[in-house]
């Protein structure tokens, strides 16, 4: 799973928080540290372990490092955090000469093999991600008040469907489900993270996986809300695409239909009958 958000949005205590959850026990966490040494300002939570990463922050010295916690006999990894490992590809990737999209076929597979790493170890590992921030001007107090806010992950596009659960963290430490295939969190409202969220995963994780029934997935389609959900949502079910393709259409044609009646409203150019 990944938590991505701007510096500040409290990525690495709610990972140490979701860790506990997952096993209990702080002494088997550990901590891939890329942040110098942050992850040491929430010792007091717990004697987790600390494996200090300095540069270069290449793909190898990630996977290195995530098999030494295997070793050792750790049951959650946090990697805080792996953006540092795709800066340093592209980093690499301008200094090579040549042409540059050939010189992809160099770098990918490095990558892919970090990625592999991670999806392929028997440990619970929760990555952090760093996200581009901006600024957007929010009404307070009748005041345009500048509130800092994350946008796109740094890091490779499309890493996200890979994982598991992607959890999407503010400037108020509240997070929101942008991807979850355990069906726990998607479409719930935000909400801080805790070690009781690592308990409700602990509990999907131990359930013997048969995987999603069709009532399953039609409840999901129903609950959307954008265009953008519903889209999502059929291609993370691609095996029920064509069985409940009606479903889709239907609620497909709703969520159109709502957003063209908010458009009108908003233009005033519904007709209303002379109700006001």
């Amino acid at each position: 799973m990944a938590l991505q958000g701007p510096s500040g949005s409290g990525k690495s205590f709610s990972a140490l928080q979701i860790a506990k959850g997952l096993c209990l026990k702080w002494e088997s966490i550990a901590v891939v540290d890329t942040e110098n040494g942050s992850s040491e300002l929430y010792s007091n939570l717990g004697p987790y372990q600390v494996l200090q990463l300095a540069p270069p922050f290449s793909p190898e010295r990630y996977i290195e490092a995530i098999s030494v916690c295997e070793k050792a006999g750790i049951e959650v990894v946090i990697i805080d955090s792996i953006t540092h490992e795709w800066e340093n590809l592209l980093e690499y990737h301008s200094s090579m000469q040549g042409n540059s999209f050939t010189n992809w076929g160099k770098v990918t597979p490095r990558h892919n093999a970090f990625v592999q790493k991670i999806l392929q170890s028997p440990l619970h590992i929760i990555c952090t991600m760093r996200t581009k921030q901006d600024y957007i001007l929010n009404e307070k107090n009748g005041k345009l008040v500048p509130e800092k806010v994350g946008l796109k992950s740094v890091q490779r596009d499309g890493l996200e469907y890979e994982l598991t659960l992607v959890f999407d963290l503010d400037m108020k430490n509240n997070a929101v489900a942008s991807k979850d295939r355990t069906g726990l969190f998607f479409g719930k409202p935000e909400s801080k993270l805790s070690i009781s969220t690592g308990r409700e995963i602990l509990h999907w994780c131990n359930q013997e996986f048969t995987g999603p029934t069709t009532d399953d997935v039609i409840e999901r389609i129903n609950r959307t809300a954008t265009i953008g959900e519903l889209v999502h949502l059929y291609t993370e079910f691609q095996g029920f695409q064509q069985v409940l393709k009606p479903e889709f259409e239907k609620r497909k044609l709703e969520l159109l239909s709502n957003s063209d009646v908010t458009k009108k409203l908003a233009s005033g150019k519904l007709p209303t009958n002379g109700v006001k």
